[in-house]
């Protein structure tokens, strides 16, 4: 079984089960994970993340630690949002379907929505002075923690 990672849009992980080797199963668990038509989109030269092929205009969620994760992955702040479930796999296989994810890319993902989740809440007690610090702050501890891993 290949191992992939679900960001949800509260910033909490979850490990997913793709099928081995079997594309259309695979896919068929990416729609039940994300909610609708999977999208793969590539932030990082060994992983995918996979989001709801409607995500930035279907009124889900923003994902604040899906789009952290791409952020620090890409090397630069995206300037558009990444909403609802996200789902983290390998790359595209060879037969169609997708690679597992690495164990040190999954721990990064990990990191990062722990790092989303501890950063909101300390800001209830510091809020940032404005968005654009807010987004300057969040991407700094994300990078500064995904070097400790």
């Amino acid at each position: 079984m290949e191992c992939a990672l679900r960001i949800d849009s509260d910033n909490t992980t979850a490990k997913v089960v793709l099928p081995d080797g079997d594309p259309s199963a695979q896919r068929s668990v990416l729609r039940e994970q994300i909610g609708g038509s999977p999208e793969g989109a590539v932030y990082h030269r060994r992983a995918l993340l996979h989001v709801h092929g409607d995500g930035r205009n279907a009124g889900l969620a923003p994902n604040l630690a899906g789009w952290a994760l791409a952020c620090v992955w890409r090397g630069r702040e995206l300037p558009y949002q990444l909403c609802g479930p996200v789902v983290v796999t390998g790359p595209y296989a060879d037969e169609g379907g997708v690679a597992p994810l690495e164990e040190g890319l999954l721990r990064q993902a990990e990191v990062t929505a722990q790092t989303v989740r501890e950063t909101l809440a300390a800001w209830k007690h510091r809020p940032p002075v404005s968005n654009e610090a807010a987004v300057q702050e969040l991407l700094a501890y994300v990078r500064h923690e995904m070097t400790s891993v």
